[in-house]
């Protein structure tokens, strides 16, 4: 199915702007927002610790090499790239991102980030979801000065977006430490709702900004990941807390896009179900080919869910036997099976269209 869409989009969806020599737009833009599952390597411009800049990161990469994707090798982002047959993104703080390049689109995401700006203050130097859009500007004026305005505001109007972010808002958040400021602040139920609202607020923004096709990927099951089955978990199942806060956020996302869409008159924002899509290969590994999803690949202490990812932590041999790579990020084979359930998945996963029937439809206009 994956080879068909890419055909379709080649023939069908192809754009070409031209505004004087040499300065061609093939394929659609890509525009990626969001944190550490989308970040392909913004964080290593930045003086932080959230960083994904040292072996073994990049093992199974094609250079093998760290990139500061937080990932054994490609992430969601690049591997849409990949099944669409458009060149992959470059970081929007990479030096490389000139001319032509620009045109292809822009990675704007940086680990660490949440909706809230108090999220990630352990980090101190990342580009929050404010700063990204920030950005996002920034960059549409250097396109219109390389191709003209309108051309400019057409590449943008006919872009692809892809938003990220939320789990971290309770994993880097509200759940970092006992009696956190904002546990203090909100009880759970209140707190979820206070991070929709905001989150509402910066898809506003997105929209104002140009985007028409926003791809929106819930959390995944935070309760689930090595990291917190390390830190919460007594006897190896999903920890509870972390559960709830994914259980009533993911539903409330949806509910909040449907209402932006019916504002809007257009369905702009897409609900990509990541949380079911996550519990389809850890509630049965084995369906998929994984040995476990309970231990990372790359860790230490229990479930290899303890600290960072180093070259001294614990290495497993076969990275697609293993559906978590760290203590908090998917392989890139996990990340694969998330990606189809993207392109061509039910409306289980996809709500209210899979970015296949996007595909098609935007052929059609």
């Amino acid at each position: 199915m994956a080879s068909i869409v890419g055909i379709i989009w080649m023939m069908t969806v192809s754009l070409a702007l031209r505004n004087g020599p040499g300065v061609v737009v093939e394929g659609r833009a890509f525009f990626v927002f969001g944190d550490s599952l989308v970040d392909n390597g913004n964080n290593n411009y930045l003086a932080t610790s959230a960083r994904a800049d040292s072996p073994p990161y990049g093992i199974d990469y094609p250079t093998h090499r760290p990139t500061g994707r937080f990932s054994n090798g490609l992430n969601i982002p690049d591997i849409i790239s990949e099944k669409l047959g458009i060149e992959p993104t470059l970081p929007y703080l990479s030096p490389e991102l000139q001319g032509e390049k620009l045109l292809v689109g822009a990675n704007f995401a940086s680990a660490g980030v949440g909706v809230l700006n108090d999220t990630g203050i352990q980090f101190v130097n990342i580009i929050r979801i404010g700063q990204q859009l920030e950005y996002f500007a920034e960059y549409q004026k250097r396109v219109a000065a390389l191709i003209g305005s309108e051309k400019a505001k057409q590449l943008v109007k006919e872009a692809l977006v892809l938003i990220t972010i939320g789990g971290n808002d309770f994993v880097n958040n509200y759940y970092l430490v006992p009696f956190s400021m904002r546990a203090r602040q909100y009880i759970l139920p209140d707190y979820v709702s206070y991070v929709i609202s905001e989150y509402k607020n910066v898809l506003k923004k997105l929209h104002s900004l140009g985007a028409r096709r926003v791809i929106v990927t819930g959390t995944g099951p935070l309760g689930c990941v090595p990291a917190e089955l390390a830190q919460r978990s007594q006897d190896g199942n999903c920890a509870d807390e972390l559960q709830q806060a994914s259980v009533l956020f993911n539903p409330q996302l949806v509910e909040m896009l449907n209402g932006l869409n019916s504002e809007i008159g257009s369905h702009v924002f897409i609900a990509a179900n990541t949380n079911q899509m996550h519990l389809d290969f850890i509630t049965n590994p084995q369906a998929f080919g994984f040995v476990t999803s309970k231990v990372a690949c790359c860790g230490q202490g229990p479930y290899n869910g303890i600290g960072l990812c180093t070259p001294l932590s614990n290495l497993c041999p076969n990275r697609d036997e293993y559906a978590f790579w760290d203590p908090f990020h998917p392989t890139e084979r996990a990340n694969r099976i998330i990606v189809e359930q993207i392109l061509t998945g039910t409306t289980d996963y996809m709500h209210p269209m899979n970015l296949s029937t996007i595909l098609v439809m935007d052929s059609k206009a």
